[in-house]
């Protein structure tokens, strides 16, 4: 089979992605809750690449390449509003992991995802969100004492150091805490049980 096609396919979904991103965030719309455009294009995306690895199987590195395996998670990582593909995504690339056909540091990702959007503590502290002192922040992790040789063992830095990566990030996108967190916890939890990541 060839698979030229399906990684065109998945490096435009990501294009897609990345093109919105940076246009809602020049109108100052990306940061306040989910926004329904995006919303709408990673449902649309997720679909598409549902049905190319009903085809293809997971597209693995030795399948699309490089670049459209890292699209391909980036389109998972980002499908929060669909947890039955997530979560089918998750034990795909576990397997292509396995057989040195993905990138660790994509299912450290991914996995991390899939426990705090479930109300679980993170396992390598991928996850930020803002804390009750305004500043981003890791989410709960599990073995907090551990996370920094887990992170080191699939080719992470440090915690500290990606924090600061992060908050520094947040400072050149113009990103800034929500005026009411429990009023925007209350629509996280609110829409998490509505997908159904939650009962």
């Amino acid at each position: 089979m060839n698979y030229k096609d399906f990684a065109e396919q998945i490096i435009a979904l990501q294009n897609a992605d990345l093109q919105l991103r940076d246009e809602l965030m020049r109108d100052g719309q990306l940061f306040d809750g989910y926004n329904k455009q995006m919303e709408k294009l990673h449902n649309e995306n997720a679909e598409v690449l549902k049905r190319i690895i009903e085809t293809i199987g997971y597209p693995t590195i030795d399948k699309v390449g490089k670049q459209a395996n890292d699209a391909c998670w980036l389109v998972i990582q980002h499908s929060i509003g669909q947890p039955a593909f997530m979560k089918e995504c998750a034990v795909l690339l576990e397997k292509a992991v396995h057989e040195n056909k993905a990138d660790p540091k994509q299912l450290a990702y991914l996995t991390d995802r899939i426990a705090v959007l479930e109300g679980r503590p993170q396992f390598y502290g991928t996850n930020f969100d803002w804390d009750e002192k305004g500043e981003l922040s890791p989410r709960p992790v599990y073995g907090i004492n551990k996370v920094d040789q887990r992170r080191k063992s699939i080719g992470l830095n440090s915690l500290e150091e990606q924090t600061k990566i992060i908050r520094q990030q947040a400072i050149e996108e113009g990103q800034e805490p929500p005026a009411d967190i429990n009023e925007r916890k209350k629509l996280y939890n609110a829409w998490r049980k509505n997908v159904g990541w939650t009962i």
